[in-house]
């Protein structure tokens, strides 16, 4: 997601805010800490959502709800990945958003400009690590979230018995010797495969790994980052199997009716999957989480190739063949891509639990699905939905809604919403509230500025949820920023006197112009919190409490750093102790809460914004820690850094 053109800056308007709430704004008081219980502990977090169903949850028991205020620092490392020469004519800085793994008594992890690092796990010291020196000019998206591992039982002694798999943002996949980080010369050519060769015409920039791949039963399983706002014939957004030893491709499946591909080649503009996959290998399964196809804002030339867009699909682990799918967008124009792992869990159903899966999607929606079948387990209604816009003919008449769980986001805002610092600062955000066209969710975006709520950045975005499965709650993170989105003719662009920025969107008819709904002194127009935290309770879809997520330390001086929930962008883990841990806002913290309650029982200064999803293990001489990647975001304005950092108990 590039960087958007913004107004007096979304972090000064928080920073207002904190003095609005200090002249007399109530502040919820914290329910009291819940008495820890003891649980199985848990040695690793071997994948990256923790387990193969990403569920975020670890059962280490050290730290409880008791103790929790007592976690300090255990040690920091540094990436090194902050020296501007490192990122010649990027748009973005880089962000370090990764999750480590533990295998093999060792934390494996990739900075952002792909450095595959190997740490030891009690005290962060470095004991490897492999430079891929990737192509980085023209890319908006420097980051990379994780790697995988995979171990040979049947190579014991050799090289590369144990391997790390992971990718880079110039589209190659990569294996590693788990224990020395040097290339697997039985891998591709010299320990990596070029995934954008089979691809036509892919230009750099334009085909990247930010999410780990999948290794399951042997196999390497991928989608990848595709360039959105470019192009239509950016590369497909083939999903492909490897095989983990050789490199040898096993099977691919386009997110397309059988129709639609290409004979020869794969089909430019099709839907991608970037963010992480999850599997159930009992099943059989491997669930794709499907973008939207090319043309982005513009829907009038898919030629049919939304049919899987905007999805959850599952394809069978061995041949790629698709089982189901289940569509969460229908003819996506809103950039409302699925854009987070699916989380596998058993749904608490009234005869027994029932094999699910979870999807948290941008509109704030959770879709819960018998991850057999795909059948919804809570109802799923199509609703009407507006039609309009240059290609009203390539909408769809009706959206799908689920009845249950609660949204996460509210599905509309009104006049009565909105929001300002002071009584001209509300009325600029009515008065061009009135100018917008908005339907409510789902409006068509056209030639005339469109209200877009939730904005492309969600709702929930690429953190996912988390899943408890001793107290049947989903815990979830959302920001709440509108967006405003125009298309802007062809004709015009092109125009001599005409005045930018615009994103480009070639091969449409229409660039696209985006930004954040703020007022004039840079607060989103609808009213705080800008960001919660979410507890819902599975046996019956109802929310079991909700926060404001994040304050206004660093945007505002001392003592107006209060807790009015802001902006956000990364995942939580729970622990069957009771604790949620999440980092994600703005304000630089790793937090710990309650989950029964959502009380807030620690928090930890941060060197720079935690916007990453935490991770936990326990060490044989039973010390637990919790560790985040510690980087920044740019777009979100929180402080940048190339720390990840560990916390213990004394």
């Amino acid at each position: 997601m590039r960087p958007l053109p913004r107004r007096p800056t979304l972090l000064a308007g928080l920073a207002c805010a904190a003095l609005l709430a200090a002249c007399g704004a109530e502040v919820p008081s914290a329910p009291p800490a819940l008495p820890a219980s003891l649980w199985e502990p848990h040695q690793g977090w071997s994948q990256y959502g923790g387990d193969p169903g990403g569920t975020r949850f670890s059962a280490g028991q050290q730290i409880t709800p008791a103790n929790v205020d007592r976690l300090q620092l255990a040690w920091t490392y540094h990436s090194g990945d902050l020296a501007p020469e490192s990122f010649p004519d990027t748009f973005n800085s880089p962000a370090m958003q990764v999750t480590p793994i533990l295998a093999q008594d060792t934390l494996y992890l990739c900075s952002p400009r792909n450095r595959i690092i190997a740490l030891d796990p009690a005290t962060g010291a470095e004991r490897w690590h492999y430079a891929a020196d990737p192509e980085l000019r023209g890319l908006y998206s420097v980051t990379c979230r994780g790697v995988a591992y995979h171990a040979s039982p049947d190579m014991a002694g050799q090289a590369c018995a144990a391997r790390i798999v992971a990718g880079t943002l110039d589209g190659r996949l990569l294996a590693l010797d788990a224990s020395t980080g040097k290339p697997c010369a039985d891998f591709g050519e010299d320990g990596e495969v070029d995934l954008t060769a089979a691809l036509g015409d892919a230009r750099p920039a334009e085909y990247a790994l930010t999410s780990p791949p999948l290794v399951v039963d042997k196999l390497i399983i991928t989608g990848a980052h595709v360039a959105d706002l470019r192009r239509g014939g950016v590369p497909s957004g083939v999903i492909r199997a490897f095989d983990v030893r050789t490199g040898a491709l096993v099977w691919d499946w386009e997110a397309l009716l059988p129709e639609k591909r290409l004979a020869d080649s794969y089909t430019p503009g099709s839907p991608n999957a970037w963010a992480p996959l999850s599997v159930d290998p009992e099943r059989g399964l491997v669930y794709i989480p499907t973008g939207n196809p090319a043309g982005d804002y513009y829907g009038g030339e898919r030629d049919g190739m939304d049919a899987f867009g905007s999805s959850v699909v599952a394809l069978d682990i061995h041949t790629g063949k698709r089982v189901w799918h289940f569509q969460t967008v229908h003819n996506d124009i809103w950039d409302y891509d699925v854009p987070s792992q699916p989380v596998l869990f058993d749904f608490p159903g009234p005869e027994g639990p029932i094999p699910a899966l979870v999807q948290a999607t941008k509109m704030g929606f959770l879709f819960v699905l018998n991850r057999e079948t795909g059948e919804p387990l809570f109802p799923v209604e199509e609703r009407p939905a507006p039609l309009g816009g240059p290609a009203p003919e390539a909408l769809s008449p009706t959206q799908p809604w689920p009845l249950l769980p609660e949204p996460l986001h509210p599905t509309e805002l009104s006049e009565s919403d909105l929001f300002g610092f002071a009584w001209f600062d509300k009325q600029a955000c009515i008065k061009e509230f009135r100018t917008l066209n908005y339907q409510g969710l789902y409006t068509p975006i056209g030639t005339t500025p469109t209200l877009v709520y939730p904005g492309f950045m969600g709702g929930s975005n690429w953190g996912s949820v988390s899943w408890d499965p001793v107290r049947k709650l989903l815990l979830a993170n959302t920001s709440r920023v509108p967006a405003i989105i125009e298309l802007i003719p062809r004709e015009v662009v092109e125009s001599p006197d005409f005045v930018g920025p615009v994103e480009l969107q070639l091969d449409t008819p229409y660039a696209v112009r985006r930004r954040p709904f703020l007022s004039p002194l840079g607060a989103p127009c609808n009213r705080p919190p800008w960001g919660v935290l979410t507890a819902i309770d599975m046996t019956s879809g109802k929310k079991a409490w909700e926060v404001p997520l994040g304050g206004t330390r660093d945007l505002a001086p001392f003592p107006l750093w209060l807790n009015l929930g802001v902006p956000n962008s990364g995942g939580s883990l729970v622990t069957a102790s009771g604790l949620t841990f999440i980092g994600a806002a703005t304000d630089s913290y790793l937090r710990a809460f309650a989950t029964d309650t959502g009380a807030e029982l620690w928090k930890a200064r941060l060197p720079a914004g935690g916007h990453a999803t935490p991770m936990t293990y326990t060490l044989a001489d039973g010390t637990q820690y919790v560790v985040i990647a510690a980087g920044g975001n740019r777009m979100l304005g929180s402080r940048t850094g190339d720390a990840l950092v560990a916390f213990r108990l004394p």
